[in-house]
């Protein structure tokens, strides 16, 4: 399989990712024996959930050194390094100037890997050609997804390498959050070029944001393999504003999709050139995302 590959917006140059696991799920997405233990327990939530609750335990304290060697974390961003699990690392805070907030009106939710479309029922041959996204399926909903079809679509693709909290866009009133139940595969790419409707089969959560000039925008969490959970610690109800912390993914990777009403805003031109190239953009959570 090839390797995935990526264009940091900070640098300007194409990267390619180390994927955490990734002999694991070459062999449980490419193997036949290894699509037999995917679909009989991999996939399962009571297996993500198991691990999850491993990652808890005290004694996984001994990974986090070797993991921020391996893959060349910045501590000096961190909000504390003194650590109780590999889990309490994983969704560690970081220092409020370590993501300074753009003054775009609209900014990134999360560290990761980006995709940008200007109308999300266009979308197609992302990861793997002839499969095209489903909004209704997505949000569970088939009038709601028929509103927001022609809506601009933002992928935010977290590995378990990047900061796992994940912010609110914009400013706005965030309502309850729904949660949409479901299996837990992968959202790497390996297991994408596979199959792109895992994004919503898997569970995940909606939220509706109701903003003051951008109408109302969807903002989902998606579930996948070996995250514990998706912890939302807003207050429904509650304004919010720009930048402001929405929750964060317990262990392994994951990825936030952000649905806007057609019209609403305007994605920066690099991340419409990461969707129509499907060559997913690095960038960090806070920094600029749309334009009104």
């Amino acid at each position: 399989m090839e390797a995935i590959q990526y264009l940091n917006r900070e640098t300007g140059t194409v990267e390619t990712e180390q994927v955490y696991g990734e002999g694991f799920l070459r062999w449980a997405y490419g193997n036949p024996l290894g699509k037999i233990a995917l679909h009989s327990f991999v996939k399962r939530p009571f297996f993500s959930e198991w691990y999850g609750r491993r990652m808890d335990q005290p004694k996984t304290i001994e990974r986090i050194e070797p993991f921020i060697e391996e893959y060349g974390l910045d501590q000096s961003d961190f909000l504390k390094t003194d650590f109780t699990s590999f889990n309490d690392f994983f969704y560690r805070k970081l220092k409020p100037e370590a993501r300074p907030l753009a003054d775009s009106p609209v900014v990134l939710p999360a560290d990761g890997r980006h995709l940008g479309f200007a109308k999300a029922e266009e979308i197609s041959g992302v990861f793997i050609k002839g499969q095209k996204f489903d909004i209704p399926a997505l949000v569970d909903d088939a009038e709601l997804g028929k509103r927001y079809q022609n809506g601009s679509l933002l992928l935010s693709r977290l590995c378990p390498v990047d900061y796992h909290r994940f912010h609110f866009p914009c400013a706005g009133v965030p309502g309850e959050t729904r949660v949409i139940n479901g299996p837990l595969f992968s959202v790497s790419p390996i297991a994408l070029r596979q199959k792109l409707a895992y994004f919503w089969e898997n569970k995940r959560t909606i939220t509706e944001l109701v903003t003051e000039e951008m109408g109302t925008v969807l903002c989902l969490e998606i579930g996948a393999t070996c995250v514990g959970s998706i912890h939302q610690t807003f207050t429904p109800g509650e304004k919010v504003e720009k930048g402001d912390e929405k929750g964060y993914f317990a262990f392994g990777g994951s990825s936030t999709i952000l649905i806007f009403e057609p019209g609403a805003i305007t994605l920066d031109d690099d991340l419409l050139s990461a969707g129509a190239n499907c060559q997913e953009l690095y960038a960090k959570v806070r920094t600029s995302a749309a334009q009104r």
